[in-house]
């Protein structure tokens, strides 16, 4: 879900930086249907609130670093952090350097939030696994899985880190703000 929800991540951060007019996004190319299906989404998304990407690429640790080089060089005024299993693996490092080069970036999953990051936006894991424990305690009580029905998250969380105190309209409506 996390691809899909890119259009609400971006008008977030641009609500979080209205002045903002480039973006860096992130991806792992190496993860290419998470990569194409991110950039199917981020492209438009970002010109139709006005912004500017620039994609980067890091699929290693020594890559991520090589692209915090570009981003300090460059300057863009945010960095949207593809949701990636790769990127959450690396999540400290990606918000220790964010932080270390004062760039606002946005994550997919709270647990950058809670690591520091300024702020996320995603699914709710803990209501995707309730749901798995209610599959779970169905078919134990005899439902034929092909009889349950497709269920997508329907929660999602705005998790925002005590940093970005100064966008109230979004603190308002965070979730959750980690102090």
């Amino acid at each position: 879900m996390a691809t899909e929800l890119t259009a609400k991540r971006l008008e977030l951060q641009r609500e979080l930086m209205p002045t903002s007019g480039r973006v860096a996004v992130l991806i792992n190319r190496a993860n290419a249907a998470n990569a194409e299906s991110t950039l199917r989404e981020v492209e438009p998304a970002a010109r139709a609130i006005g912004l500017q990407t620039q994609v980067l690429n890091a699929s290693t640790s020594h890559e991520i670093d090589a692209a915090f080089v570009v981003l300090v060089r460059e300057r863009p005024d945010s960095l949207f952090v593809g949701g990636d299993p790769f990127f959450n693996s690396r999540r400290m490092q990606l918000v220790l350097l964010a932080t270390r080069h004062a760039l606002a970036a946005t994550y997919a999953s709270r647990d950058y939030a809670i690591g520091g990051g300024l702020m996320s936006y995603g699914p709710n894991f803990s209501d995707a696994f309730r749901q798995v424990g209610v599959y779970t305690g169905s078919i134990l009580k005899g439902t034929k899985p092909a009889d349950l029905p497709v269920v997508q998250s329907s929660k999602f969380e705005l998790v925002i880190n005590a940093q970005a105190a100064r966008a109230p309209t979004l603190l308002a409506r965070a979730d959750e703000v980690i102090e």
